[in-house]
């Protein structure tokens, strides 16, 4: 709680007033984080579905009211759209778990959602490198170009 106090404009009177301030986190933020750590461990150790294979929790994003949760996943091989049904098959008992492992009065309502924002990132990083190897292959070329210049030069001078 902040206390602040206002003075008029005659030193006589003074106000006091007492501010709420808000805070600088929201509990669905803090909430949001700990339902992630709790579903990737329910993930990695609880669901043995063959269709979700190797996934990665990478946000979750829950309303204020924690009451809907989207959770952003990853998915490295295997097929996204199967991945996904086994995901969405799961709900359900991660749901449960989650309510198992988490004190809330309510536990929120699980959307599982694509996250293209790993693999977007592998393919930029891919991409320079292939601009990396094309830069190294023209100064490659032109030192060859430039010692064959060279050996031109000194080939012409031991002639003369």
């Amino acid at each position: 709680m902040n206390l602040m106090l206002y003075l008029s404009a005659d030193s006589d009177s003074c106000l006091l007033i007492l501010i709420m301030a808000k805070p600088t986190y929201k509990r669905a933020v803090r909430v949001g984080d700990q339902m992630k750590q709790e579903i990737a461990d329910i993930l990695m150790r609880k669901i043995k579905d063959p269709r979700i294979g190797f996934v990665t929790v990478t946000d979750v994003e829950l309303s204020d009211d924690l009451r809907n949760a989207k959770v952003f996943v990853s998915i490295y091989g295997g097929d996204k759209a199967e991945t996904l049904k086994g995901l969405k098959s799961a709900a359900a008992f991660i749901r449960s778990e989650l309510g198992r492992r988490m004190t809330l009065r309510c536990l929120p309502e699980i959307l599982f959602r694509f996250d293209d924002t790993v693999e977007h990132g592998a393919h930029i990083m891919e991409l320079l490198h292939e601009i990396e190897k094309k830069q190294e292959q023209e100064t490659e070329e032109k030192k060859t170009e430039e010692k064959k210049t060279e050996e031109k030069k000194t080939e012409d001078t031991r002639h003369e």
